[in-house]
């Protein structure tokens, strides 16, 4: 599994009280916490927390939490639906012999069931593709494993194989892809969501130097993403990801207060990340 590309979280002021709530939830651990910034490890896997602007969260992203029982998708289902609501009940689908889908307490979507975990990856983010984007499951999975190396589309299930009438049969009812070791889905939906992509959650991308952060910048935005600010980028459908690298991390969490500003500073005026500007001014 791949720890270098994880999903992020976007709170508005809860990020370490809804870290506190998953590590009850999941038995996980904080691994790092700052006013802006907790992250936690699920089962070796790691989600990061993040104190932003307040942005409406949807179902177009949801986490799906692989389990290995009955009884640990009851007891997931049980903590996460307190303050919560169901989207789709607790119960036998024909994928799975049990699965509920949940909206958490802060409006984050949890799908819980009962299968097989991808290399022992528990928690796999799931994306679902409606209205301008519906249709277009399988073209996005071909963009992101054509963009990341070692990467390949996995198991395809489309209408036309399992059904659902209110959907064109070419579209994907459920399909499964690995980027470079990290593994994801997706889905088309033709029902009239009244949602869209949005930076509730991105995924995060840490890269090893400029080269690699200028390739997946520049291949991410290409025809008809967006740049935003701080390293965040929407991609051509939409989708939000965060190009970090690692030693910008390294610097904006040096224990010198001082040069760890000056970096954090001068991080919030970019917004492709430029390493050797961000050292400049670390130093200076």
């Amino acid at each position: 599994m791949n720890t270098t590309i994880f999903p992020c979280l976007l709170y508005n002021k809860e990020a370490k009280e809804a870290a506190d709530f998953y590590c009850k939830v999941f038995n996980a651990k904080i691994l790092t916490e700052t006013p802006f910034v907790t992250e936690i490890d699920v089962s070796g896997q790691k989600l990061m927390l993040l104190n932003g602007p307040e942005v409406e969260k949807n179902p177009s992203v949801s986490l799906m939490v692989i389990c290995d029982t009955e009884d640990e998708v009851q007891n997931y289902w049980d903590q996460l639906m307190e303050g919560g609501k169901a989207l789709m009940d607790l119960g036998s689908y024909p994928w799975s012999k049990k699965y509920g889908w949940v909206s958490d307490r802060y409006g984050f979507s949890w799908q819980i069931i009962l299968g097989e975990k991808p290399d022992g990856q528990r928690v796999v983010p799931t994306m679902m593709f409606v209205h301008h984007n519906n249709g277009k499951a399988m073209e996005a999975m071909e963009f992101y494993t054509q963009t990341f190396p070692d990467s390949k589309i996995e198991n395809v299930l489309k209408y036309k194989d399992g059904g659902g009438d209110q959907e064109t049969p070419e579209n994907v009812q459920h399909a499964s892809f690995n980027i470079s070791g990290y593994h994801m889905s997706c889905m088309d939906s033709s029902y009239d969501h009244q949602f869209y992509f949005n930076e509730g959650i991105s995924m995060v991308v840490m890269t090893n130097d400029q080269k690699e952060t200028d390739y997946f910048w520049d291949t991410l935005i290409s025809g008809g993403g967006e740049e935003s600010v701080c390293g965040w980028l929407k991609d051509r459908y939409g989708f939000s990801w965060q190009i970090a690298p690692k030693r910008l991390i390294e610097l904006v969490n040096d224990p010198d207060q001082d040069k760890a500003q000056k970096a954090m500073q001068a991080m919030m005026k970019m917004k492709k990340i430029i390493i050797k500007d961000i050292e400049e001014a670390y130093y200076s």
